[in-house]
C-alpha cells in the first residue's frame, strides 16, 4: 500500500462522519446559487458600480442562495468570500429595535413608555414650541421624535452612549413630536442606552449574548478584532469624471474601542451572519426551535407604526418618485406599504428591512418567505436604497425564486 492511503474499511468509518460534518454546518458545503443573480451582480461590476458583493437569499429555514462575486480588494485582488466582513451602517438599526423588544417581551419596558422613565434627563426635553417633549420609545424608533443630533467635538471626544445624552439635548429639537418624519440617529442611540440602563449590561455585551452568540452570529460586532480585520472589504467611491472606483478609508468613528456602541450604525457583520437575524424574524422571532422575540414584537417591527398620511423614507425626493406614502416605519425598519417599479417591484407588501450607506441591503418579504441580504461596500451611492445594484440583485434572485 502506498503510503498515506486510507484503507478502504477505514474510508467506511470517515465518509458517515464527514457527511454528519457537512449536515451540521450546511453554509461550508457548497452553498446553493439561484441562477442568474451572478451574471447580474458581474453586469454591476463591469459598470464600475461596485468592486464586488457577497448576495444571500433565505427562507426561515434554509439558505436558497448564497454567491461571491468580484473583489473585495481591487489593489491586492482579493476575492469575495461568503465570511467577507463589511460596515453594515443603519442595517444596524432593526436589531436596535430587537434588543428594545427583547426587554419589552421580558416586562422590563414598554415602548408606549416615556423616554423619561428610563433616562430621567430627557423629562426637561422641550419642543420647538416650549411644550415638555414626553418622547415615546415607540417615536424615536421611528424617527418621528424631532430630536436634535449630536455633533462637534464633544460628540467626537464621546467614549460611551451615556457622554452622548447631553450632547442630544443640548441639541435643538427640529420638529413637534409625531409631527413629521426625519431620518434621526440620536433617537436610534437613544435606544441603545436604555437598553444599557434597563439591562444592566453595556449595548455591546447585551448584543453579543443575548442574540450574536444564540443565533451564530460570530463575525458581528461593533469592535472588529483580528480575525474581522483580516476578512474586512475594502470600501470603494466611484470617481464622478473618470467613472472608476477609488478606495476610500473607513469611517472613524465606528470600529474602535474608545467609541460607544452606535446602535444607528456601528455594526460590522458577513452576509452569513445578517441571513440568520433575517432568518429569525422570517420564523417570527424563532430561529432553529429557539424563541428570541415574541410574535407581538416581530408584528410591532414589521407593521408600520407612523400613520398612514405620513411620508416617510428615502424615496420623497422628485428624483425618486416621491414615494413616501408608499412607506411606514416599523420599529427600526422601513415597511414597504405599496410596491412601486424599481427595487420594490419584485416585493409584497408588507416586506421590511433597512439598507446601509455604504449599500449593504437586507429585505424581508414575509408573504414570499425569503429575505434579500446584499453586501457591498460602496460609498458615495446617490441613494444606496434605490440603487441599481439593489434593484439588479433583487430582479435576478425573485426571477429565478417565480420559476418552477
Amino acid at each position: 500500500m502506498l503510503s498515506g492511503m486510507i484503507p478502504v474499511r477505514a474510508w467506511a468509518a470517515v465518509i458517515p462522519l464527514l457527511c454528519s460534518a457537512v449536515l451540521a454546518n450546511p453554509l461550508r458545503a457548497e452553498p446553493p446559487k439561484l441562477p442568474g443573480v451572478g451574471a447580474a451582480l458581474q453586469e454591476q461590476i463591469d459598470r464600475h458600480e461596485i468592486a464586488g458583493a457577497v448576495t444571500m437569499v433565505v427562507s426561515k429555514d434554509r439558505v436558497l442562495h448564497l454567491e461571491t462575486t468580484g473583489l473585495a480588494d481591487m489593489a491586492a485582488r482579493k476575492p469575495m468570500q461568503p465570511d467577507t466582513v463589511f460596515w453594515i451602517a443603519s442595517m444596524t438599526k432593526p436589531i436596535t429595535a430587537a434588543a428594545v423588544l427583547m426587554l419589552q417581551d421580558e416586562g422590563k419596558l414598554n415602548v408606549h413608555d416615556p423616554v423619561a422613565k428610563y433616562l430621567p434627563e430627557f423629562a426637561s426635553l422641550k419642543t420647538p414650541s416650549g411644550q415638555p417633549a414626553n418622547l415615546t420609545l415607540i417615536q424615536i424608533l421611528t424617527h418621528t421624535s424631532g430630536l436634535g443630533e449630536a455633533g462637534g467635538p464633544a460628540e467626537r471626544e464621546a467614549k460611551t452612549l451615556a457622554n452622548l445624552v447631553p450632547l442630544w439635548l443640548a441639541a435643538p429639537m427640529q420638529f413637534e413630536p409625531g409631527s413629521r418624519w426625519s431620518y434621526c440617529q440620536s433617537g436610534i442611540n437613544a435606544a441603545g442606552r436604555v437598553v444599557e440602563v434597563v439591562s444592566g449590561m453595556s449595548f455591546d455585551a447585551f448584543l453579543k449574548k443575548r442574540l450574536f452568540q444564540p443565533l451564530g452570529m460570530k463575525s458581528t460586532t461593533f469592535y472588529p478584532g483580528a480575525s474581522e480585520r483580516a476578512r474586512q472589504v475594502t470600501a470603494y467611491a466611484k470617481n464622478a469624471t473618470t467613472g472608476s472606483l477609488e478606495a476610500v478609508p473607513p469611517r472613524p468613528e465606528f470600529g474602535p474601542r474608545d467609541r460607544p456602541p452606535q446602535g444607528n450604525g456601528g455594526l460590522y457583520s458577513t452576509a452569513e451572519d445578517y441571513g440568520r437575524f433575517c432568518q429569525m424574524l422570517l420564523g417570527r422571532g424563532t430561529f432553529r426551535g429557539v424563541r428570541y422575540l415574541s410574535e407581538a414584537s416581530v408584528k410591532l417591527m414589521s407593521t408600520p407604526q407612523t400613520p398612514a398620511t405620513l411620508p416617510t423614507g428615502f424615496f420623497q425626493g422628485d428624483s425618486f418618485g416621491r414615494r413616501g406614502l408608499n412607506y411606514g416605519w416599523g420599529l427600526g425598519t422601513c415597511v414597504l406599504k405599496t410596491p412601486h417599479d424599481g427595487v420594490a417591484a419584485m416585493l409584497s407588501p408588507g416586506t421590511f428591512g433597512h439598507g446601509g450607506a455604504w449599500g449593504t441591503q437586507a429585505w424581508i418579504d414575509p408573504v414570499q418567505g425569503v429575505a434579500y441580504v446584499l453586501m457591498v461596500q460602496r460609498s458615495n451611492f446617490p441613494n444606496s436604497d434605490a440603487s441599481d445594484v439593489r434593484r439588479a440583485f433583487q430582479q435576478a434572485a425573485a426571477k429565478a425564486l417565480a420559476k418552477p
